[in-house]
């Protein structure tokens, strides 16, 4: 007897033991067949791989920018979707361009999300289903919006909100389809949100003015003078705007616009120097501007204002040509550079454009009053005459805007000082023989007032006035 109820009670611990085991191995099961259902495994058959692999590029690219495709893989592990994909034109050229960059701000991601789910349906929506309704509405992923498909049968032409469906079961897949349709469908919520930034963009920051200044002679407030529009061209010339040097007088009056720079010339200026050396071959111009002389703050202090440059840098190979005669006159390497830059915002295509129409064109310079000459020659445009003349040989190296810089292949030197000395040279020349004859009146004329003269008073002359 004792040893049946050790017998069953060993066989009680046995049986506990073994469903606590069974128990234990039926719930990790479970939980693991809970996991793997959680987590949807995307096949590569899948309509999101086709999404990301099709023409459809710009769609694409904002889906990934709006970190959806967690959500976009939920939901195709639960229904078929349908996607209304605009074509990339609609996208990168007939999208406003302030409305694009205010869906790519980090700020503004909600909008963005909103905007892309408003283009896709939870359901299956082929062209066949679509052409057996005239007009049927369908909620979207983002819940607060739906969209209206009208279809007709006759013209066969489908529409979504308005928008013309181009490519009707453009890819289809076995869990989704898209449709490629002319333009994008913007929800009202995104506009009002684009609509609302844009307005307090325009009055967010009020531009702080200093203390009133009062004239000492008549103790009163001086005027402020009348506002002028951030961009505005200037008020004065670039020649009244430049610094006093060698080649300059009078000195200039200050340039316009006071404290108030609505431009970053020092970082344009730096910009456009730092390019000429990655460029390659304009090292001698940038070593010039930077070390030999001071323009380049004199050219960031010009932009600050306002005003617009267009440099003609000769290569280093033509740099290399200059004597040391020509460098070592005081003041000579900045009368070289001024005559290579233009007061004028000039581009490759508008200077061949202009000399093509035109035959030649005069550029002013800021070396006064000396004007660069162009015309177009072998297919390019031409700067100088004869042996000094130079060709635009890399062109729009650096355009901005404000400054253009276009490389040429020689430097450039006024034309009118060589045209001087070979006048002065021709005028001596004949000059020479009228001298004479112009001296030899004169001394007649001299002879014959005497003579009058000293017959008038009646006194006698050796001098024979015949």
């Amino acid at each position: 007897m004792a040893m049946d109820c050790g017998i069953y009670g060993f066989i009680n611990i046995k049986h506990r033991t073994f469903f606590f085991f069974f128990t234990f191995f039926c719930l990790v099961l479970s939980f693991s067949s809970c996991s793997s259902s959680s987590t949807v495994q995307i096949n590569s058959n899948s309509i999101l791989v086709a999404l990301l692999d099709s023409h459809y590029t710009e769609l694409a690219e904002l889906v990934e920018k709006a970190m959806l495709l967690q959500t976009l893989e939920d939901t195709v592990g639960k229904n078929n979707i349908t996607i209304f994909a605009p074509k990339n034109q609609a996208l990168e050229r007939d999208l406003d361009p302030n409305f694009k960059t205010f869906l790519l701000e980090p700020r503004n991601l909600k909008s963005l999300q909103t905007l892309l789910m408003s283009h896709i349906i939870p359901t299956r929506i082929n062209g066949s289903v679509s052409s057996k309704t005239g007009s049927t509405r369908h909620r979207t992923l983002s819940l607060e919006h739906k969209i209206v498909i009208q279809s007709n049968e006759t013209s066969q032409q489908w529409l979504v909100n308005g928008a013309k469906i181009v490519h009707l079961n453009d890819v289809t897949r076995p869990d989704g389809v898209i449709h490629g349709i002319e333009r994008l469908l913007i929800p009202r919520s995104v506009q009002d949100d684009f609509n609302r930034r844009r307005s307090l963009v325009s009055i967010a920051a009020i531009k702080p003015e200093g203390a009133p200044e009062v004239d000492p002679r008549t103790h009163r407030l001086k005027k402020p003078p009348p506002p002028q529009n951030p961009g505005s061209p200037p008020a004065l010339p670039i020649f009244d705007a430049l610094a006093p040097g060698p080649s300059l007088a009078p000195a200039p009056a200050p340039g316009p616009g006071g404290p108030h720079h609505h431009f970053n010339g020092e970082a344009q200026v730096k910009d456009f120097i730092q390019t000429l050396i990655h460029y390659g071959g304009y090292n001698e111009m940038a070593d010039i501007l930077v070390n030999l002389t001071s323009l380049a703050t004199e050219m960031s202090r010009l932009v600050s204002e306002g005003y617009v440059l267009t440099v003609l840098a000769p290569n280093d190979e033509a740099m290399a040509k200059l004597t040391t005669d020509q460098l070592s006159e005081p003041g000579s390497p900045e009368q070289i550079m001024y005559y290579h830059l233009i007061p004028e915002y000039q581009t490759e295509e508008s200077m061949y454009n202009a000399v093509r129409r035109f035959g030649k064109v005069r550029y002013d310079t800021l070396r006064l009053p000396h004007k660069v000459d162009a015309e177009e020659a072998d297919g390019s445009v031409k700067f100088g005459h004869g042996d000094g003349s130079a060709y635009l040989f890399d062109p729009d190296i650096y355009t901005d805007g404000r400054i253009s810089v276009q490389g040429i292949d020689g430097v450039l030197f006024p034309h009118e000082e060589k045209e001087e000395v070979v006048d002065k040279a021709v005028t001596q020349e004949r000059k020479g023989k009228p001298a004479k004859v112009v001296a030899k009146q004169r001394r007649g004329k001299l002879l014959e007032t005497a003579c009058w003269m000293l017959g008038t008073f009646g006194q006698h002359s050796r001098f024979n006035c015949q």
